[in-house]
């Protein structure tokens, strides 16, 4: 991080990153309430004035911040559609528990102390939509079997993330336990879907 109190003139896009990766290193290690603007604006030497021209509030930031990791997430997690697409999925899988790990406070926070807000449920529901796309058009899945895998990633992708924030807040078991259950669901979910003919 910044020194405290050190100023440098950065252009507005690079301030805005600066901005962001501080915050994110203060919701990654303290929880939201803990987190207060006057911290983030001193620990990158601005006023706090000029970070609300950035960020309006507590909330914005984080949700600016929660997007940026969403999208380097669903980057880590793209699909080849030339391999295996179970493969693929574990693989994306594990890119989204290592971040859960790294950032339980921001997880938490944005799955249990903000979980009614629309903008971070609208960045959840976002990516989730995503990955689930993305699943399906590598599957080459077609007619009734291709709308049967796309309810059942649906339910499966709410359903990882609700163990996995379960798993962050109490972790009474291991993360490769999580990982197996997580895939075993998968398995099941895809392994339901009924057989029709691709076109």
């Amino acid at each position: 991080m910044t020194s405290v109190g050190t100023r440098r003139r950065l252009m507005p896009d690079e301030r805005r990153g600066e901005l962001l990766d501080i915050g994110a290193q203060l919701f990654a290690s303290h929880p939201y309430d803990e987190v207060r603007m006057e911290q983030v604006a001193e620990l990158a030497g601005v006023s706090r004035a000029n970070l609300y021209r950035y960020f309006a509030s507590k909330r914005d930031l984080f949700a600016a911040i929660y997007r940026r990791a969403a999208d380097e997430l669903l980057a880590t997690a793209a699909v080849d559609p030339t391999g295996p697409v179970f493969e693929q999925v574990s693989a994306g899988l594990d890119a989204h528990l290592d971040y859960f790990i790294a950032n339980r406070q921001t997880v938490l926070t944005a799955n249990r102390t903000l979980s009614g807000d629309p903008m971070i449920q609208a960045i959840i529901s976002d990516e989730m939509a995503q990955l689930r796309q993305r699943i399906l058009d590598s599957s080459e899945l077609n007619g009734l079997r291709r709308e049967a895998a796309s309810a059942a990633l649906h339910a499966w992708l709410v359903f990882v993330r609700a163990i996995c924030v379960e798993w962050l807040a109490n972790e009474t078991f291991s993360r490769d336990e999580l990982r197996e259950i997580c895939l075993g669901a998968l398995r099941g979910a895809l392994g339901s879907a009924p057989e029709s003919e691709r076109t």
